[in-house]
């Protein structure tokens, strides 16, 4: 319990290294690790946490370091963590620490972290909101979750940032996509990347639409649409102030403390769905009737739903009605 006070003391005073190990205790699921998060818990709160989402080759990562370089220079700390796409071998992230981040290795006021996905299909794993935390307890102002880039599944990250950016990039169909349901109706702030491209106007014309057929009163804020070359850092300073923009807005409208709240919600019955399934996991292990009930399925005599029903009767867990086998 020492060396946990000691790394939690280290973690508060800004330690890049303790920061480095607190983050692993808890993708590892370590006992220690959720026991510094219970210790440094009360010191979070403070930071401003923004979720940039979009498709493969969008430039998040580009967008990032732009963002962190103009953060840097109004002297702020920036933590920034990328959710990877998980090996299927090892289980890590495949991509590491992202290449065009790299400008910003060496400065002490920026830390950087990859996080494998492993799955999740939200494009956050499920320790992103956590390590944000611990982000948040070491001092970090700003706080850049990147996600995968898994494209319209990725709405989890509204339950982890306090601002969302879509970003968005020209000529890829990116402009039909955000036609569809989930994930035009997630940002706070829309990022059109790669502005020069001859079809930003048209895109922006497009997007512009989307949001008018989608507009609603009970919200006041208007959602900017902001173009961006984040390679030659132009329109940067106008996303950030699009950012503190919003950051005052829901301060002042006093929905972000409503937000907090939603996310917190949402990550307290994700954690405890992971822990449940694990539990499970553990005790059908060598259960005999599990392994009949799998086989029945596989045999096409009995259907998941029904079989799932079953399982969560003998765990005593219950079932939905409408999941219940029919007799």
């Amino acid at each position: 319990m020492t060396e946990e006070r000691t790394l939690a003391q280290r973690l508060l005073d800004g330690d890049r290294r303790a920061l480095a190990r607190a983050i692993t205790l808890v993708e590892s699921d370590d006992a220690a690790g959720w026991e510094l998060v219970r210790e440094v818990y009360p010191h979070t709160g403070r930071a401003a946490v923004v979720g940039l989402t979009g498709a493969p080759g969008s430039g998040k990562s580009s967008l990032i370091s732009a963002l962190t370089r103009l953060r840097r220079e109004q002297d702020r700390t920036v933590a920034v963590l990328s959710i990877d796409p998980s090996s299927p071998f090892t289980h890590g992230a495949l991509l590491g620490d992202r290449i065009r981040l790299s400008d910003h290795f060496l400065d002490p006021g920026v830390f950087i972290r990859s996080m494998a996905s492993r799955g999740a299909l939200g494009g956050l794993s499920e320790a992103a909101l956590q390590t944000a935390l611990l982000m948040d307890a070491a001092g970090r102002d700003d706080v850049f979750l990147e996600t995968v880039g898994v494209g319209q599944a990725e709405v989890d990250i509204v339950d982890h940032a306090d601002t969302v950016v879509l970003v968005l990039m020209p000529g890829s169909g990116d402009s039909i996509q955000a036609l569809k349901a989930g994930v035009v109706e997630i940002p706070d702030v829309i990022v059109v990347n790669k502005a020069d491209h001859p079809l930003t106007d048209t895109m922006d014309r497009e997007i512009r639409g989307v949001l008018s057929l989608g507009a609603s009163g009970s919200d006041s804020w208007r959602v900017p649409i902001v173009k961006t070359e984040a390679v030659r850092a132009a329109g940067i300073e106008e996303l950030v102030a699009r950012l503190d923009e919003h950051r005052a807005h829901i301060e002042a409208e006093g929905t972000l403390s409503e937000r907090r709240r939603r996310n917190l919600r949402g990550e307290v019955l994700a954690l405890a769905a992971h822990r449940l399934r694990r539990r499970l996991e553990a005790g059908l292990a060598d259960d005999e009737r599990f392994a009949e009930l799998l086989d029945e399925v596989v045999a096409r005599r009995l259907d998941p739903a029904s079989a799932a029903s079953e399982v969560l009767e003998r765990a005593d867990l219950g079932a939905p009605a409408s999941h219940e086998p029919r007799r």
